[in-house]
C-alpha cells in the first residue's frame, strides 16, 4: 500500500514540475518583454492565475504550489490579462484530465498539436477548456481550424502557396444569419481534410471561405463580401484593411470566428470585429488591436489623422511594403528632421531653369496638401517611396520620401541590430509620433524614442 501511495505521489510531484514549465513556457512564449518570478508566499493566500488581479504593471499568482509575481512594465490590458488566463485554463484541464484515469485513456488525441495552438483556442472560445470533462466532450472547433491551416501553409498546389480561411459559427444569437444545418455525410473540418488535394482549391481565404457549424463540421462555401453585408453599417471599433475588412466584419455580432491562411503565409485569427490573433514568423502575437489603436489615435489627438494614418499602415503591411509617417509635435521642427532639399515647401529653381531633374520638381503636386485632400491610395503609394512621410500635427504633407537627420539614440545603441527605418523611427519619435511599417509585415508606434508597441 505505501508503494502505491509512494508512486502516486512522485506522479503528483513530476505532473506539478511539468506543467509549472509548461505555464513559465507559455507566458515566456507570448510575453517575450515580461519578466516572470518565482516567490515565496509563506503561509499567506495567492490567487491562482485565472483568478489574480494585476496591480499596476505586476501581477501576483499562485500556481502548483509556487508563488509567482509577472512584471510586463506596463499595465496589464484586458486582452493579455485574458491570454494569460486561457493559458492557465488549457493547463489546468489538461492536468485534470491526465490525473482522471478513465479519461486520460481515452483522450490521448487530444494532446495533438502546439499547446500555444491551444491558448488561442481557449482565448476565443473556453468552452472546450473548462475542464478535464470538457477537454473530453466539447470538440475543439478552433484548435482544428489552425491546424488545418497549419498543414496548408506547408503545402503547395501547382508551385504556389496556398491561401484558405474559415468562418466558424457562433454561438450567440444574432438577427442576420440561421445556424447552418450539417449536411448528411458532412466532414469534420480538421487536418484530415488536408489530404484531398481539391479540398484547398474550394476557398482562397480572400473571398471565398469554408462555413462550420457548431458541431464542427464543414456545412458550406461562402463568399465573404455577401455573408458580412448585413452587417455594412455597423462601425469598426479599430480600422481594418482594405483586403480583410469584410473577415472583420464577419465577426461582428454573433461570436463568430475568422482565420485566415494568407498568399503570405500568415495566419490571421478576427473576432469581434478586430484582428486578435496573427501567427507570423513562426509565432503566435497577440495583436491587442483595439488598446495599440487607443494609444496611437491619443497620441496624436487627431482622431481623423489616426484613422486614416493607421489605415494605409495596415494596407501597406499586406502589401508587404515597408513605410514612415512622423506626424510632428510642432511643425517647426521639420528643419531640424528633415534636410532643406526635401521639404515640399522648397523647389530647386535653379535646377528647373538647368532642366536638371530631381524630385523637388515634382513638389508642386503635393505642395499645401492634406492627407484629407488626397485619395488613401495615393498616399499609400508615397509612403513607399523610400524614406519617410513627415506631416503636421493637423496632417498637413510637409515632407516625402525624406531621409530624415538623426542622432544614435540611447534605445538605439542599445537593442539588436535593425534596419535603418528602425533608427529612423527611435530618431524621428523625439518630434512626435512615428507609425513604422516593416517590409516583414509588422506595424510599430513610436514616441519619444521608445518602441511603444509592435504588432
Amino acid at each position: 500500500m505505501s508503494d502505491l501511495l509512494d508512486v502516486a505521489h512522485r506522479r503528483t510531484q513530476f505532473l506539478s514540475g511539468l506543467y509549472g514549465e509548461l505555464l513559465e513556457n507559455g507566458i515566456h512564449y507570448f510575453f517575450p518583454g515580461a519578466t516572470l518570478d518565482r516567490i515565496s508566499h509563506g503561509s499567506r493566500e495567492i490567487a491562482s492565475l485565472v483568478r489574480a488581479e494585476p496591480t499596476g504593471t505586476q501581477l501576483e499568482f499562485g500556481w502548483m504550489g509556487s508563488g509567482y509575481v509577472l512584471s510586463l512594465g506596463t499595465e496589464f490590458t484586458e486582452h493579455e490579462l485574458q491570454l494569460l488566463r486561457s493559458i492557465a485554463m488549457v493547463l489546468t484541464a489538461r492536468y485534470e484530465l491526465l490525473t482522471k484515469d478513465a479519461l486520460a485513456a481515452q483522450t490521448f488525441q487530444l494532446f495533438r498539436g502546439l499547446p500555444e495552438d491551444r491558448y488561442v483556442s481557449a482565448f476565443l472560445d473556453p468552452s472546450p477548456h473548462l475542464s478535464g470533462d470538457a477537454v473530453a466532450a466539447v470538440p475543439d472547433r478552433i484548435a482544428d481550424a489552425i491546424e488545418v491551416l497549419r498543414t496548408s501553409s506547408m503545402s503547395t498546389y501547382e508551385n504556389r502557396r496556398i491561401a484558405t480561411g474559415v468562418l466558424l459559427f457562433g454561438s450567440q444569437p444574432e438577427p442576420c444569419h440561421e445556424p447552418p444545418s450539417t449536411p448528411p455525410n458532412a466532414i469534420r473540418y480538421s487536418h484530415l481534410l488536408t489530404s484531398i488535394r481539391s479540398f484547398n482549391r474550394l476557398c482562397d481565404g480572400l473571398q471565398t471561405l469554408a462555413l462550420v457549424d457548431r458541431d464542427g463540421f464543414l456545412a458550406e462555401l461562402i463568399d465573404i463580401r455577401d455573408w458580412a453585408e448585413p452587417y455594412a453599417e455597423m462601425p469598426f471599433a479599430v480600422p481594418a484593411s482594405t483586403r480583410y475588412a469584410p473577415h472583420c466584419r464577419a465577426t461582428l455580432c454573433g461570436g463568430h470566428v475568422c482565420l485566415i491562411l494568407s498568399p503570405n503565409g500568415e495566419i490571421k485569427v478576427y473576432a469581434e470585429g478586430v484582428p486578435v490573433f496573427r501567427f507570423l514568423d513562426g509565432r503566435w502575437r497577440l495583436v491587442d488591436a483595439r488598446h495599440r489603436y487607443y494609444m496611437w489615435k491619443h497620441a496624436l489627438k487627431q482622431y481623423k489623422l489616426g484613422e486614416r494614418l493607421f489605415s494605409v499602415g495596415l494596407n501597406l503591411t499586406e502589401s508587404r511594403r515597408g513605410a514612415l509617417f512622423v506626424v510632428l509635435d510642432d511643425p517647426e521642427s521639420v528643419r531640424q528632421l528633415v534636410a532643406s532639399p526635401d521639404l515640399l515647401a522648397n523647389r530647386n529653381h535653379n535646377a528647373i531653369a538647368e532642366q536638371i531633374s530631381s524630385k523637388d520638381q515634382l513638389h508642386y503636386l503635393l505642395s499645401g496638401k492634406s492627407i484629407f485632400d488626397i485619395p488613401a491610395s495615393v498616399l499609400e503609394n508615397i509612403a513607399r517611396i523610400d524614406g519617410a512621410v513627415v506631416l503636421s500635427p493637423e496632417g498637413n504633407l510637409l515632407a516625402f520620401g525624406a531621409i530624415l537627420h538623426h542622432r544614435s539614440s540611447h534605445e538605439a545603441m542599445n537593442r539588436p541590430v535593425e534596419g535603418g527605418r528602425t533608427t529612423a523611427a527611435l530618431a524621428a519619435s523625439r518630434y512626435g509620433t512615428v507609425l513604422k511599417i516593416s517590409e516583414d509585415g509588422l506595424i510599430s508606434m513610436f514616441r519619444n524614442e521608445h518602441c511603444l508597441w509592435e504588432m
